[in-house]
């Protein structure tokens, strides 16, 4: 046990991937027991509690992991690790908590709980990245900044203190989200299929357009700054088309389908696809076309977010573990089990009175998918290298 402790703690991705799986699946039980009514002494606004775990709670143990393992690789410092590593899991672990029991709990001690985690993250960020002078990662600093804010503002709204702040904030960090995902995939993303295409002689390999990149990021942090005003309107519908084409003409360039022979590459390129198709049905329901907004948020953050959080804590243990970059037949099996999760929830508001099934059916879905990560990962996350 000693051991596998220590193993678990030595590497940032380790725990918080791990955590972060099972938690996929206990935060969408206890979601679905307060869909139904069954969680009577649950938080008081059940909607707003979920919407919350899943981006500072699944969405930021995931930002976490990979940053704690990516920023070492940027800047050449040495990785946190031991009981450094422990404390930051722990102030995530109280967090979780502390939420969880906010139906019950004082809002004077909720929010310093649940603030200890991403400040602590953002404090780590900023050490690092600026001790350095790695000034091309700057922008990550800001975004880790935004997210302890708007989870302040979040805590000022539940409090009453700023009425209406807490919904607010939920759609502003989910944009911001949105956005670390646009800047981080348009480094991985390129990179990695290009890394696989030459290995297997495929010729063309992606690059990447400086300025459809830069319109890009502009147009999601547009749009994100709209739809968190108002999910309806000449404005935001505008500029969800605008986001819409540039992701899609950007996802169109990494060739994708080139690599499709390997799953656990082309589940990068399907988890960006969520983008385009996210804004595009958001610019449906601006306008009053078709879909509703809570169709456009889900294959946003269902799709989007979820589906690339899968990919990426699938992938990245894997090659620092000294295994190959290969997703096993139960990984692909996640994969496209995580895609229906995503497809029903979508599509759910459409269904009409079948709409309460598809819920469930999704939930289920979704609680699978995450199943077969841990039971595959575990071993592979507290365990040693592979020799």
């Amino acid at each position: 046990m000693h051991f596998r402790l220590t193993t678990l703690l030595d590497y940032g991705f380790r725990p918080f991937f791990l955590l972060n799986g099972i938690f996929a699946i206990v935060v969408v039980l206890l979601w679905t027991l307060l869909w139904h009514g069954g969680w009577p002494t649950g938080p008081a606004n059940f909607a707003l509690w979920h919407a919350h775990e899943m981006l500072v709670g699944f969405a930021m143990a995931t930002v976490a992991g990979f940053l704690l393992t990516a920023i070492p690789n940027w800047t050449g410092r040495p990785r946190l690790e031991g009981w450094l590593l422990g404390w930051l899991v722990l102030a995530w672990l109280c967090g979780r908590i502390a939420m969880a029991t906010s139906g019950f709990l004082p809002a004077w001690f909720v929010a310093p709980v649940d603030l200890a985690f991403p400040l602590l993250l953002f404090l780590f960020v900023l050490q690092e990245i600026v001790s350095a002078g790695n000034r091309r990662n700057y922008p990550i600093i800001a975004i880790t900044l935004v997210l302890l804010l708007l989870n302040l503002l979040y805590h000022l709204g539940a409090a009453g203190r700023v009425p209406g702040a807490d919904r607010t904030a939920i759609y502003l960090m989910t944009h911001t989200i949105l956005l670390l995902i646009t800047v981080i995939a348009g480094r991985v993303i390129p990179n990695f299929t290009a890394n696989w295409m030459r290995n297997h002689g495929v010729p063309r390999v992606p690059a990447n357009n400086t300025t459809i990149d830069r319109l890009t990021i502009l147009a999601t942090v547009l749009v994100g700054l709209a739809a968190s005003q108002s999910q309806v309107g000449t404005i935001t519908g505008s500029l969800a088309v605008a986001a819409a084409i540039l992701h899609g003409v950007r996802l169109a360039a990494w060739r994708g389908l080139a690599a499709r022979a390997e799953p656990l590459l082309l589940v990068l390129h399907v988890a960006y696809a969520w983008l385009p198709i996210g804004y595009a049905l958001m610019a449906c329901a601006a306008f009053g076309f078709l879909v509703p907004p809570t169709a456009a948020l889900h294959a946003l953050t269902v799709g989007a977010i979820g589906t690339m959080i899968l990919a990426m804590i699938t992938r990245v243990p894997l090659g620092h573990t000294g295994r190959p970059l290969h997703a096993s037949r139960l990984t692909v099996v996640a994969y496209v089990v995580l895609t229906l999760a995503v497809m029903l929830r979508v599509l759910g508001p459409l269904a009409g009175p079948a709409y309460p099934h598809m819920i469930d059916v999704s939930a289920a879905a979704w609680v699978l998918a995450f199943a077969i990560f841990v039971f595959q990962y575990w071993p592979i996350l507290t365990g040693p290298r592979a020799s």
